[in-house]
Parts: structure tokens; C-alpha cells; sequence
């Protein structure tokens, strides 16, 4: 049974995104701050007035930033994603991918006019300084060895990791970006909404008795059966879904990686399918018309969910969770 392809404009509307989470309809191309937000970064503040400034603690140690940053530049997704989720439009941004400067997932509106500023893991520093930015938004795994540099350019304010820790991450976007306030909403409704889902799916009990798997077929590389410590695994946690023993063994809680000859190891109540890069280089037709393929619990009973890996697996977000969770209820409610 070959996979399907990924589904596209399954995703909620923008302006279900906008009531959702209330901050797509304020993105403006100078970001800007709310007043009741200004000064409000997890250390002390200088005022509220112009050039006012407050420290946010970062993986490189505290850093002084504008109150009100309105030249915002992000080097990562999910750096892009906590930006739209608090009703800001950075000015520039890395490109996600060779297909897309800005993951599909994100409605074009609000990416129309952001500037690319290189690849992620290699962002352009002479672009980025063109933009004359006053903040700068990323992580240290992506950029930790150019924090000199960047740091040379703007106040940055670099996480340590991406994924997992998410959630974390975002609160530290928000402090720099000083939409604490609107932070606390975005939270609340990912929180109200997960319970909704998990409601939908029969209760916690229901839910923990449905063993889920996400596999990824990776261009060049094995397939990606992912474990519990990554943010597609955050979600799943947080809907109360089970997952089978094998995510235990992943390394370092990420993933469980396998051969086609090995895929049997997925065998799950439902498994949800992505692919990075090319599926004929990332082997999917190879595998998923394999018998050991065919023996899975999740084929037989035709629960096997080809997603966007563009959405479920790059997008590392609150905006993205939105739309993951609706495609997750709609996917196991049916």
C-alpha cells in the first residue's frame, strides 16, 4: 500500500487561525509592541519610553533589547512561527527549503513582503545588516558559532535548541519581542484546544489506549520513526495519545531510525507519514510496498495518514499546532 500524497488545503482558515490564537490580523510589517507589553522580558527594564530598553535571558546570557523591536530578523521556522503567532512580521527571515522561502503553512499574506536573508544554518550576514535590524531571533544549535557576528549586527537572542523545547523557546520569544501578554493568550488557547481535541477522541483513557507512530521517510537517509522528544511528540503528549514501546528507544527521545527491511518496527494502531526531500531517494515506494509494510496494524485497519512534513514535522510552533491539532482530530474522528 504506497503512501498517499501529503495533503494540502486541509488546513484551518486564516481567519480561524486569527480567532484562534487573536494576533494574525495586527501582523504589520514594523513589528512594534503592545503598550501593556512593553518591558516585559524576564529581567529588569529601562523605562517605556523611546529607547527604552529590557534584559531577556538567553542561551548566551542576558541580553539587552528594545522594548519595542520593529525591525525584527528570525533565522529559523520556528523563530517565524512564534513571530506570527504574536502579531509580528519580521523584515527578514531564512528560506525553509528549496521549494519555498517561507513553509506553505504560514498564509501568504503574512509572509508577503518578509526578506530572505540566506538558508537556515547559513543565513547572508551582509543581507541581514542591510535590513538594519534592532533584534534578532534564533537558536544556538543554527547559529551559535556566528552569535559574534550577529550579535555585531543586533541584539540577539539565541535558544539554546529548537523542537522539543518549543514551548520554552517561545516564551523567550515573546519576552524579546515584548508581547508577553499575547503570549499568555496563544498558550491558553493551545491548551483549551487540545483538551477539545482530546474530548473529541473519547476522553484520556480512549485516547491513551491509541498507540500513534510518526514516520519519516528522509531523503538519503533511514526512515525516522519519531520518539517522544520533539515537538511533534509534544503535541501527541499533550492530546494524551499513547505511543508504542519503540519510541522509548530512541536516541535522545528523538527518533527510532530504521531500514526498509526494518519498518515492521512502526507497527502502531495509527501511523502518520511525512517525507522530506525526494520519496523515491527517501525510499517510500520501496518500503510501503513491502510486505512487512503491509503487515502493520495501521495498513490493515487503513489508518495510515500521509501529513505535511513541511507543517507536522519543520513548522515548531503555536500557529502550526493549530492546524496539526484540527488535522489530528479530523484524521481520528473520521
Amino acid at each position: 500500500m504506497p503512501v498517499l500524497p501529503t495533503r494540502r488545503g486541509t488546513f484551518v482558515t486564516t481567519l480561524a487561525l486569527a480567532l484562534l490564537l487573536g494576533t494574525a490580523a495586527s501582523l504589520t510589517a514594523c513589528t512594534g509592541s503592545d503598550p501593556a507589553d512593553r518591558g516585559a522580558g524576564r529581567g529588569g527594564a529601562d523605562g517605556g519610553g523611546k529607547g527604552a530598553t529590557h534584559t531577556v535571558e538567553t542561551a548566551m546570557g542576558d541580553v539587552k533589547v528594545p522594548a519595542a523591536p520593529r525591525r525584527v530578523v528570525v533565522l529559523d521556522t520556528a523563530e517565524l512561527d512564534s513571530a506570527v503567532t504574536l502579531g509580528v512580521k519580521p523584515v527578514g527571515a531564512t528560506r525553509a527549503g528549496a521549494a519555498h522561502s517561507f513553509l506553505p503553512y504560514l498564509p501568504k499574506s503574512l509572509t508577503a513582503g518578509i526578506t530572505e536573508v540566506g538558508e537556515i544554518a547559513n543565513p547572508d550576514l551582509e543581507k541581514i545588516a542591510g535590513l538594519h535590524p534592532d533584534l534578532i531571533l534564533s537558536s544556538k544549535v543554527r547559529d551559535g558559532r556566528r552569535y559574534p557576528q550577529l550579535s555585531a549586527i543586533a541584539p540577539t537572542v539565541l535558544t539554546e535548541s529548537t523542537g522539543y523545547p518549543w514551548k520554552q523557546n517561545f516564551r523567550t520569544h515573546a519576552a524579546a519581542l515584548g508581547r508577553t501578554d499575547r503570549a499568555d493568550k496563544a498558550i491558553a488557547a493551545y491548551e483549551a484546544r487540545t483538551k477539545a481535541v482530546t474530548k473529541a477522541l473519547g476522553g484520556r483513557a480512549k485516547a491513551a489506549a491509541t498507540e500513534v507512530n510518526v514516520v519519516r521517510f528522509v531523503e538519503g537517509a533511514d526512515i525516522r520513526i519519531y520518539g517522544k522528544q520533539n515537538y511533534i511528540g509534544t503535541l501527541l503528549a499533550d492530546v494524551g495519545l499513547g505511543r508504542p514501546a519503540v519510541t522509548d528507544k530512541a536516541a535522545d527521545g528523538f527518533s527510532y531510525d530504521v531500514s526498509p527491511e526494518q519498518i515492521d518496527k512502526a507497527d502502531a494502531d495509527v501511523i502518520f507519514t511525512s517525507t522530506y526531500g525526494n520519496p523515491g531517494r527517501a525510499k517510500v515506494t520501496r518500503t510501503t510496498t513491502s510486505g512487512l509494510w503491509r503487515g502493520l496494524r495501521a495498513v490493515r485497519d487503513d489508518r495510515v495518514f500521509p501529513v505535511d512534513d513541511e507543517l507536522w514535522i519543520q513548522g515548531i510552533g503555536y500557529t502550526a499546532a493549530g492546524q496539526i491539532l484540527s488535522e489530528l482530530q479530523s484524521d481520528l474522528t473520521g
